[in-house]
């Protein structure tokens, strides 16, 4: 399996300017309040653990936490009703693109996402016309520079088999070497469980759209889909973005 197109903007800006980490709390908030609602015990719900794992990786105030575990629960009655929406979207090059938020207010936030996409050369899709060349899949995230010192990537294939990966992909970014574990939807909990039971450290785990197939696109197509992704990313309401350019 190739590596998936996945603009993570809350996993990979850990180095954040100031006037950025109030936009980043704003995400990780939202994402706390929606996932509380599967139960408070973030060992028995892996959305709420991952989301508080990633607001103790930007060391988000405990009283921002608190607050949006408290919106969830329906502690805090005068903030708005939070809701989880998705878009499909074609893209500079004819990529394919799902995006996917949490938003207080959908018809603001359909016409900025429907401004973004104008502005770099994308359009919105009609439903189920994109989605279809998407799978969901688990994906955990390992980096080498936090393991065992001196481990071998068959031996770290090795392991990742042994907790259950159906598939995996080696890719390189600016904070290290990365392998990404892919699983069942459904095994995601269980795999990421036994790959911790086998002291191995796990930058990220969560539910992605993957492309079943990539394409290649044009270096002036790439740049498009860069600000394109980036002008998404600073919206409030989007937490994910996915695409089918080839990494």
């Amino acid at each position: 399996m190739s590596g998936h197109s996945h603009w993570a903007g809350i996993k990979h800006q850990k180095s954040l300017e100031d006037q950025k980490r109030g936009n980043i709390f704003s995400k990780i908030s939202r994402i706390i309040s929606v996932a509380v609602r599967e139960g408070t015990d973030p060992d028995m719900n892996s959305k709420l653990r991952q989301a508080l794992d990633e607001a103790k990786v930007f060391n988000m105030p405990k009283d921002k936490i608190e607050r949006a575990i408290k919106r969830g629960t329906g502690e805090l009655k005068e903030e708005g009703a939070l809701e989880e929406v998705s878009y499909e979207a074609f893209g500079p090059g004819g990529t394919a693109i799902l995006v996917e938020g949490i938003t207080d207010n959908k018809n603001r936030t359909l016409a900025e996402i429907k401004h973004v996409l104008q502005r770099y050369e994308g359009k919105l899709a009609q439903s189920g016309s994109v989605k279809w060349l998407f799978g969901r899949k688990g994906v955990i995230t390992i980096n080498t520079k936090n393991q065992i010192p001196n481990i071998k990537e068959a031996e770290l294939e090795l392991k990742a088999i042994e907790a259950g990966a159906e598939d995996m992909y080696w890719h390189k970014e600016e904070n290290g070497e990365l392998l990404d574990v892919y699983t069942k939807p459904e095994a995601l909990n269980d795999v990421r469980k036994n790959l911790e039971s086998k002291g191995l450290k796990i930058e990220s785990a969560s539910l992605d759209w993957v492309a079943k197939d990539s394409i290649e696109v044009a270096e002036k197509d790439k740049e498009n889909l860069e600000k394109l992704f980036e002008g998404l990313d600073e919206n409030e309401a989007v937490q994910d973005i996915y695409s089918n350019l080839k990494t």
